[in-house]
C-alpha cells in the first residue's frame, strides 16, 4: 500500500524562496530565516533564465492552503509583497479553471487585527455543508503567540472569492497551558465526523515529540482540545504542516478528507523541522479513540517514507470533487544563496521525457552492504561517473555541449539478500559552474519488482527544475538547480550507461511544454 500511494496523488509543485535554517524571530520561534534588511528589498528586475514554467510561480518576489470551489481552483500561498526573501507575509491568491494557466488576486489576508497583527502564517481551506468555505490559518498575536484564526469570504456570489472578512471573535484556538506557544501552527483541513463533531490538527512539539494536536468543533468556531494528541512520536522535533486524509484500498479515485469506513485507509504527513524534509504514514484511523495508529510497513520518524526525497517541503493536500482525485501541492524550496533570490525578483523549460530501461541480466548487480541505510549518502558515495554493475544509467538533464554542467538522474542496482535494491539519484554536484549554490545528492529507493528486468523513468525539465518519478512514480525526487551554460537553447539532454551491463532504450518519449500563462491583475 505504502509504495502505491503516490499513484494516488496528482503532484503539482508550488515554489518558494529560501527555506534557511531555524532562527528565533522576536521570541517566536519560526522555521524561516529572518532577512531584516532583505525583506522590504523590491525586486526592480525579475529575471526570467531559471524562472520555472509549468510549474507555478508568483509574477515575482517569495511564495499555503488549494481549494476547489465552484468551478474554480484557489491557490493560498504565503507571500511577501515587499521583497523576495521570507517576511512581511500575506496569504496571497490565484485562481484557475485548469490548473494550468493563472490569474493572480489581490492577497486575500493580511495582518490587520490582534490577533494576527504580527504574521498570517500556513493553513488550509474547508468547505461546510452548503458550499460554504472557511480559511484556518495561524496568526501571531501581540504577545507573539501563535493562535488559530478563521476567515470567510465576503462575499459569495463572487467566483474567485477575491475578499475574505476575519470576524472578531477570533482566536478560535489559543494554545492552553499544555501547549507550546511559539510551536503551535498550520491547522489542517477539517474533517466531518459520524457524531456531529468538526475535526482538525494543528502541529506542534513537546520538548523533542512531535505532536498532532486534536481539537473537536460542533459549530467550526468553538473549539475543544482533545485530551490526547491524534498522534505524537519521540525525537522527531516540530511537525510542522501536518496533513491527515484517507486513502482507498480498493480504487484509484481520491476521497473527499470526510470520508471513513473499512475499505478505507488514512495518511498522515507532517514536516519536520529540523530536517527541512517531510515523512509520512499509512496507517488506521480509530474514530472511536480519536487516534491514528500507523501501519509496521514504514519507520514512523525521521527515516519514513517521503513523498519526494529532493527539494520539498510544506506540503498541503486537498480533494478535487470535479475529477474525484486528492492533489498534493508542495514548495521546492531554493538551493539558491539568499541574496541571489533578491537579484533574480522571486523564489520559491522545457521538457518532458518519458524512457524506459531494460537490461539482459541482473548478474552484475553489485552487492549492497547493509549499512547503506540513507539513499543519499550512498548516491553521494557513488555518483553518475562511478562504474557499476547495473548501472549508474539514466539521463543527463539540462546539460552543457560539453558537459561542463550537468544534472544527472540515475538508477543503480544492487543486490541484497534474497532480493535487489534499486537506488533513484538527482545529483545537483555538477549541476552549475556559478559559486555559493546549494547542491546536493538527492536520493531515494524504489520499491519495485525486477522481474521483467525493466525500470521506467520520467524527468519534468523546468528551467531551474528536475523533477523525477522512478517507476511510474513509486519514488520522486525533485531537484532546484541554476545552470550558467546550459540554459534555453543551450540546454541539451543526453542518456548515458557507466555500468558494465548493457542497457537497452526500450522507449523514449519527450515532449516540449508551452509557458502557462500567469495574468497579474495586481
Amino acid at each position: 500500500m505504502a509504495a502505491s500511494l503516490n499513484k494516488k496523488l496528482l503532484v503539482v509543485l508550488l515554489f518558494c524562496s529560501c527555506l534557511c535554517g531555524l532562527n528565533l524571530i522576536n521570541g517566536v520561534q519560526a522555521s524561516h530565516k529572518y532577512y531584516p534588511r532583505d525583506m522590504f528589498v523590491s525586486a526592480v528586475e525579475v529575471k526570467q533564465v531559471h524562472r520555472t514554467g509549468y510549474h507555478f510561480q508568483p509574477p515575482k518576489h517569495w511564495i499555503n492552503g488549494p481549494m476547489y470551489f465552484n468551478g474554480v481552483y484557489h491557490l493560498f500561498y504565503q507571500y511577501n509583497p515587499k521583497g523576495a526573501v521570507w517576511g512581511n507575509i500575506v496569504w496571497a491568491h490565484s485562481v484557475s479553471r485548469d490548473m494550468i494557466n493563472w490569474e493572480a488576486l489581490d492577497p486575500a489576508i493580511y495582518p490587520s487585527k490582534p490577533f494576527d497583527i504580527n504574521g498570517c502564517w500556513s493553513g488550509s481551506a474547508t468547505v461546510l455543508p452548503g458550499n460554504k468555505p472557511v480559511i484556518l490559518y495561524t496568526g501571531i498575536d501581540p504577545n507573539n503567540n501563535q493562535v488559530q484564526n478563521y476567515a470567510i469570504p465576503k462575499n459569495i456570489s463572487d467566483p474567485y472569492l477575491r475578499e475574505w472578512v476575519k470576524p472578531d471573535n477570533n482566536p478560535i484556538v489559543s494554545p492552553d497551558a499544555g501547549v507550546n506557544a511559539s510551536a503551535f501552527r498550520d491547522p489542517t483541513t477539517a474533517w466531518w465526523g459520524k457524531d456531529g463533531h468538526w475535526r482538525m490538527l494543528v502541529g506542534g512539539k513537546r520538548r523533542k515529540r512531535g505532536m498532532a494536536h486534536l481539537y473537536r468543533s460542533k459549530d467550526f468556531i468553538y473549539w475543544i482540545k482533545a485530551k490526547h494528541p491524534l498522534h505524537s512520536k519521540a525525537q522527531t522535533g516540530m511537525w510542522e504542516c501536518p496533513d491527515f486524509f484517507p486513502v482507498s484500498l480498493s480504487g484509484k479515485n481520491g476521497l473527499d478528507t470526510s470520508v471513513l469506513g473499512k475499505d478505507v485507509k488514512h495518511v498522515l504527513k507532517v514536516s519536520l523541522d529540523l530536517t527541512r524534509f517531510e515523512y509520512y504514514t499509512l496507517g488506521t484511523y480509530d474514530i472511536h479513540k480519536d487516534r491514528y495508529v500507523p501501519d509496521n510497513t514504514s519507520v514512523d520518524g525521521w527515516g519514513g517514507l517521503r513523498y519526494d526525497y529532493g527539494n520539498f517541503y510544506a506540503s498541503k493536500t486537498f480533494y478535487d470533487p470535479a475529477k474525484q482525485r486528492r492533489i498534493l501541492w508542495g514548495w521546492a524550496n531554493e538551493s539558491d544563496a539568499c541574496p541571489s533570490d533578491v537579484q533574480k525578483g522571486w523564489a520559491g523549460i522545457q521538457a518532458d521525457v518519458e524512457v524506459t530501461f531494460s537490461f539482459p541480466s541482473l548478474s552484475k548487480a553489485e552487492k549492497f552492504d547493509s549499512s547503506w541505510e540513507n539513499a543519499q549518502d550512498l548516491c553521494g558515495q557513488k555518483g553518475s561517473h562511478i562504474p557499476g554493475g547495473i548501472g549508474p544509467f539514466g539521463l543527463l538533464t539540462l546539460a552543457s555541449e560539453k558537459l561542463e554542467e550537468f544534472t544527472p538522474v540515475f538508477f543503480r542496482i544492487f543486490k541484497a539478500t534474497n532480493k535487489h535494491v534499486v537506488l533513484l539519484c538527482s545529483d545537483a554536484s555538477s549541476s552549475s559552474l556559478g559559486e555559493g549554490l546549494y547542491k546536493p545528492s538527492f536520493a531515494g529507493f524504489v520499491d519495485v519488482d525486477l522481474t521483467d528486468n525493466k525500470l521506467s523513468l520520467r524527468s519534468l525539465i523546468d528551467h531551474s527544475v528536475v523533477e523525477s518519478f522512478g517507476a511510474g512514480g513509486k519514488t520522486c525526487i525533485t531537484s532546484r538547480v541554476y545552470p550558467s551554460l546550459a540554459v534555453q537553447n543551450d540546454a541539451h539532454l543526453y542518456l548515458f550507461n557507466n555500468g558494465s551491463e548493457t542497457v537497452t532504450v526500450e522507449t523514449l518519449n519527450a515532449w516540449s511544454m508551452s509557458n502557462p500563462r500567469l495574468m497579474n491583475n495586481n
